[in-house]
């Protein structure tokens, strides 16, 4: 019949996640190849203009340029290849390092954390930067998205052969399934935020031959989330 909508017709595409990531990986170089070139335009506008109100409103926007083109940064460096340079690290030495960065990097916050730290004497073989990002990913999240009332509860222990590290959180809401925490990118997309975080935390768990698992409690509203590595077999 002329006109008929064809039927069965499935809209949906199914794009492969290495498509995905080599897309927004060039689409954010291309974004901040063009605001290069502006901020290289607006530095040679302000070095002719004398008004100083002029040149005011010129460094504010060379300011939101920086802010932009850094977003756009920290957004490719969150998709690119997780390739770690594994060292001997004492296990108690990397929490005492994340809490001191933890107070650097939520000055505001992070004496809500409440810290219970038994590591005892495990080593780790670990990158200990790309870790460290990788847990200050988690506090950022409790901090940012729909936190409840009350202290964040931190447990760093030592079970056998493995380190367990687990952040306890309040949750206002929470609605999310936990069953594949952490595989599902761009699943939950808002403000300056763009679903890629908890994808990275897996990730470089994973390549550090770690798990990560969470569940939420409905009875006390609070998230749980575990982050587990192996110890080192080469031992303290």
């Amino acid at each position: 019949m002329a006109g008929a909508t064809p039927q069965n017709r499935n809209n949906s595409l199914s794009v492969p996640w290495s498509d995905t990531v080599r897309f927004i990986r060039q689409l954010t170089h291309d974004l901040r190849n063009h605001l290069n070139a502006i901020e290289l335009q607006a530095t040679y506008i302000n070095e002719l203009e004398e008004n100083p109100n002029l040149r005011s409103e010129i460094k504010r926007l060379r300011e939101m340029i920086s802010r932009l083109t850094s977003a756009l940064q920290k957004l490719s460096r969150s998709l690119g290849d997780v390739k770690p340079n594994l060292i001997a690290y004492r296990a108690a030495d990397f929490v005492d390092d994340l809490r001191k960065k933890i107070a650097q990097e939520f000055p505001d916050s992070s004496n809500e954390i409440v810290w219970n730290v038994q590591p005892n004497e495990g080593v780790l073989d670990v990158d200990p930067q790309m870790l460290q990002h990788a847990f200050i990913e988690l506090f950022a999240n409790a901090f940012q998205h729909d936190r409840g009332a009350g202290e964040l509860i931190v447990t760093a222990r030592i079970d056998k052969n493995q380190f367990i590290f687990t952040l306890d959180e309040p949750k206002t809401r929470f609605e999310l399934s936990t069953e594949n925490w952490g595989r599902e990118p761009l699943r939950k997309i808002g403000h300056e935020h763009y679903g890629v975080g908890l994808n990275r935390v897996r990730v470089i768990m994973e390549v550090h031959g770690g798990e990560m698992h969470a569940r939420y409690d409905s009875k006390t509203a609070r998230l749980i989330t575990m982050l587990m590595l192996p110890l080192s077999r080469q031992g303290g």
